[in-house]
């Protein structure tokens, strides 16, 4: 899936004020760019490495087999995406504020992101992984957290009666963020 060869490199570009050169991109590594506006464009089996894409509108976008990689993309909205074949991994990315309401993130990786204050409501993130992310204030609202590992994640909040967590993992010295709404004290 993100093992690339034969690919485009396209790097150090600002596409703040210019239009991506196509519609359409696979096997394309991006690196160090920013992003104003990725809408209705098409990346398969694509890289974004090092790049800025806060704030980017991502409206029907397709995302298939896409990793992100020491990327700052603060408040985007993955709702917006293309639901089908949606597929994307995330590593060492700034993803605060980001919008996953209702998207389908199952076997999804996120490895050593700050996450605060993301919405997955009503998301499902079956059988993804969350390693080393700091999950602050991020928000988890009917959500299928079915067989998630959460043993190395910090800052989490997840009510058990409000969320499938069947089989999700958790280190007991962090049962604390899964009892957050009855208000008591653990020693």
């Amino acid at each position: 899936m993100y093992n690339k060869r034969n690919v485009e490199l396209i790097s150090n570009i600002d596409f703040t004020n210019q239009y991506l050169p196509q519609q359409s991109f696979e096997q394309v590594e991006f690196t160090n760019c920013t992003f104003t506006d990725i809408s209705g464009t098409d990346f398969t089996d694509c890289s974004f490495i090092g790049c800025n894409l806060s704030n980017a509108i991502v409206a029907n976008c397709k995302m298939f087999d896409v990793e992100f990689i020491d990327c700052k993309m603060i408040g985007v909205n993955f709702s917006d995406t293309k639901e089908f074949g949606f597929s994307v991994r995330f590593e060492k990315c700034m993803l605060d504020y980001t919008n996953f309401d209702n998207k389908k993130l199952n076997k999804s990786i996120f490895i050593d992101c700050k996450i605060n204050g993301a919405d997955f409501t009503q998301a499902d993130l079956s059988k993804s992984k969350f390693t080393n992310c700091d999950l602050f204030g991020a928000i988890f609202l009917s959500t299928n957290l079915s067989g998630v590992d959460f043993t190395t994640s910090q800052n989490f909040s997840i009510d058990p009666a409000s969320n499938n967590v069947k089989k999700a993992k958790f280190l007991s010295s962090d049962l604390a963020g899964l009892l957050t709404k009855f208000d008591i004290i653990i020693k």
